[in-house]
């Protein structure tokens, strides 16, 4: 009889159907979030959205986008994408800019429906489902530093307000993110 190791790599592959499946398991998962809308400068976010020491917000506390009318990005957006193609390793299973793979759903998909809250938990904790499985993250930094980051780009192109590809442009990093990033690698 041939038995198979559970590896990174297997658990990514199984990870799936885990996140097509999101949409099934009630209520928490599930979020109306609100509409995008465009600004009066030509600018998008959600409605709702406010700009709090660089960082859009909803009313709820949630992050949120906000894509310039030149389809430049605020800091954070810019670094969710970067942190999705590099460093967190999101495109391995998810495919770029979050549209799926034969291995990962497509993310921009699962954030019409999925909750802020729910995001955070299920690559946090991860989940196991019968066959599927998505790895927890909460030990790697490079993910959990930038969660919120992750979160608004693929956010901003469930929405369809970021196109596919590298934004054109970014906002300078707020003074808020700079101390995050020390306070969460301790330096």
């Amino acid at each position: 009889m041939r038995t198979w190791k559970r590896t990174k790599c297997a658990n990514a592959i199984i990870a799936a159907a885990v996140l097509i499946c999101v949409g099934s398991l009630g209520g928490a998962a599930l979020a109306k979030s609100p509409p995008p809308v465009t600004l009066p400068d030509g600018s998008k976010t959600q409605e709702g959205a406010e700009n709090k020491d660089g960082k859009w917000v909803l009313p709820d506390g949630s992050p949120t986008y906000h894509i310039n009318a030149d389809n430049s990005v605020d800091w954070y957006s810019y670094s969710g994408f970067r942190r999705y193609h590099d460093a967190g390793g999101c495109t391995q299973c998810h495919g770029p800019e979050g549209v799926g793979s034969t291995y990962g759903p497509a993310l921009v998909n699962s954030l019409k429906t999925m909750s802020y809250e729910r995001f955070v938990e299920i690559v946090t904790h991860g989940i196991e489902k019968e066959t599927s499985v998505m790895p927890a993250f909460d030990g790697n930094n490079n993910v959990m530093c930038y969660l919120d980051d992750i979160y608004i780009y693929l956010k901003a192109r469930s929405d369809d307000v970021l196109p596919r590809g590298r934004p054109p442009g970014r906002d300078e990093k707020p003074q808020a993110a700079r101390d995050h990033d020390k306070a969460c690698f301790g330096s």
